[in-house]
């Protein structure tokens, strides 16, 4: 389980290779952490892995070294907080007013979000946005395609919120291409960054093969309320996901058996 830390924390950290957000040591506060790699980055925190376990922290509290590293927008952080701020009230306020048999003790949504058991035959893992499972997948709203539309009539779509900047987002691109390769004839993989048309277009390695797209409004994935990237979601013919959370948790053979139990 992903630890909150608390407020108030001081990061110093060595680099191994900045562009993929690994670190030698971490300091926070009065702790130390080895071995140290991200695995997702929302507009307000880092998610991270260590040799004792996992951890989490505010990008706000980050040397500014870092802040810069992670493309930390102070003002879409407070945003984001204040979006959050409002959702915990909706929450509270719902639980207040609930009949009295089914009332529960209030408490915040977390931002890790642990699947209770396996869906869809995928082994439970943790999701960073809202939970689409089993149910009518958002709107696809796109700005502008950086690559020709794609035919998506009668096949999966796999939809991959990411960022150029993002490695953990890069270092899936490969198996991505491979399941573009594998399975082009019934699966339509669309990756979707929020960057400007420039930024997305100067990166050239990893090369992608799969049809990408930009939205810098956020539309999809502020419905979605994507909290971390790389995030993706598997959505079959009929507009159902049936796949959501980072992409290395979707192997080659639980996609197959995804494609075979949920085809038209």
């Amino acid at each position: 389980m992903i630890l909150r830390i608390l407020l108030g924390l001081l990061v110093a950290a060595n680099f191994v290779r900045g562009a993929d957000e690994h670190f030698d040591t971490l300091r926070v506060g009065t702790e130390f952490y080895t071995n140290v790699t991200v695995t997702s980055v929302s507009a307000t925190e880092i998610f991270f892995i260590h040799s004792r376990g996992g951890g989490n922290a505010k990008l706000k509290n980050l040397e500014p070294t870092l802040q810069k590293l992670f493309h930390f927008d102070p003002a879409k952080a407070d945003a984001q907080q204040a979006d959050q701020a409002k959702a915990n009230a909706l929450y509270t306020q719902g639980l207040r007013n609930a009949p009295t048999a089914k009332r529960e003790p209030a408490r915040e949504p977390e931002s890790e979000v642990q699947q209770e058991g396996p869906a869809n035959g995928v082994p439970a893992h943790p999701i960073y946005a809202k939970a689409f499972i089993n149910q009518p997948a958002p709107r696809l709203q796109v700005e502008k395609w950086l690559t020709q539309p794609p035919d998506m009539n009668g096949k999966f779509v796999l939809l991959d919120f990411w960022a150029t900047w993002c490695g953990p987002c890069r270092r899936s691109i490969p198996e991505l291409n491979r399941f573009h390769s594998r399975f082009k004839d019934r699966l339509v993989i669309i990756g979707l960054s929020d960057e400007p048309e420039q930024a997305v277009r100067r990166m050239k390695d990893p090369a992608i093969d799969y049809a990408i797209a930009i939205d810098p409004r956020q539309r999809t994935q502020s419905e979605v309320q994507v909290r971390g990237i790389p995030h993706t979601m598997l959505i079959d013919p009929s507009g159902i996901v049936r796949f959501e959370g980072m992409p290395q948790y979707l192997d080659q053979r639980s996609l197959e058996i995804l494609l075979a139990r949920f085809a038209r």
